[in-house]
């Protein structure tokens, strides 16, 4: 991680920062979940760099990025991935996103394949849900909002604590990254909305680049559940792989699996 670079660009009229671990390899650019940051995908940027120049972005709201009032929706993100990606010259990266990430990887792949040659996506917000599901999410994220405006008065060896408490699967090197962008993030990404215009399943039967999705156990709070895979399974430019043992967070509570998937998915 020493030699990993930081820096920003300007790219759809805000600022984006970035870490990277450089290097003459193919590009991967690394889109985070919301309240996360770019640094929170270093356990498996320090695997990935051995094959890849890898790029951990801060969303905007995240991170060190620019922290705008609006523009917290799938496809606003997906305008910033896009501009990003054209800012830096990237040349058709691989793309993996986790969570409100995916649905920024998905949504920009949709819009424009020309800018990535594959993706993965983490447990993207695939779902078919009711409108009684829908307003309990909207809930969910409110008393979120709450509770990390309550988490930012804390000091980070307290939130670190915390969340060790209350994610006992999760490895220590997680939490230094994870509780940093709990302080970072702005509370205006609660305005996020996760629908893209075209709609998931849109997306998902439109996407052109070959796909990975992995997914794990409802039970265990994943969100893409056996219906949404069966659906998104049906293009056949996407690949379903299920990682049992873990829920949202499939990378941070099954690591070794999803390393492997990932892995072989972007060596092919």
């Amino acid at each position: 991680m020493s030699s990993w670079t930081s820096n920003t660009v300007d790219a759809n009229g805000i600022t984006l920062h970035y870490w990277r671990t450089g290097g003459d390899k193919p590009p991967l650019v690394l889109c985070h979940g919301i309240t996360d940051n770019g640094l929170c995908w270093t356990r498996a940027a320090r695997v990935l760099e051995a094959h890849f120049d890898v790029i951990m972005l801060d969303a905007r709201g995240h991170g060190e990025s620019s922290k705008p009032a609006s523009g917290y929706t799938s496809d606003v993100h997906a305008a910033d991935l896009a501009a990003f990606i054209e800012a830096l010259d990237l040349d058709k990266p691989a793309l993996m996103g986790h969570s409100m990430g995916a649905a920024t990887v998905s949504t920009m792949a949709y819009q424009r394949p020309d800018l990535t040659r594959r993706i993965v996506l983490e447990d993207p917000p695939w779902r078919i849900q009711t409108p009684e599901e829908v307003a309990a999410g909207a809930a969910g994220l409110a008393a979120w909002r709450d509770n990390l405006a309550a988490d930012q008065k804390l000091t980070r060896a307290e939130i670190i604590a915390n969340g060790k408490r209350a994610r006992p699967t999760w490895a220590d090197e997680e939490f230094e990254a994870w509780a940093q962008a709990k302080q970072q993030v702005s509370l205006n990404v609660f305005g996020y909305r996760t629908a893209p215009t075209a709609g998931w399943q849109t997306i998902a039967a439109g996407l052109h680049v070959p796909t990975l999705l992995v997914t794990a156990d409802p039970e265990l709070d994943a969100i893409v559940n056996a219906e949404a895979a069966a659906l998104a399974a049906q293009n056949p430019n996407i690949t379903v792989v299920h990682i049992p043992g873990a829920g949202h967070n499939i990378r941070r509570e099954q690591f070794a699996a999803f390393m492997d998937a990932v892995s072989a998915f972007l060596a092919a």
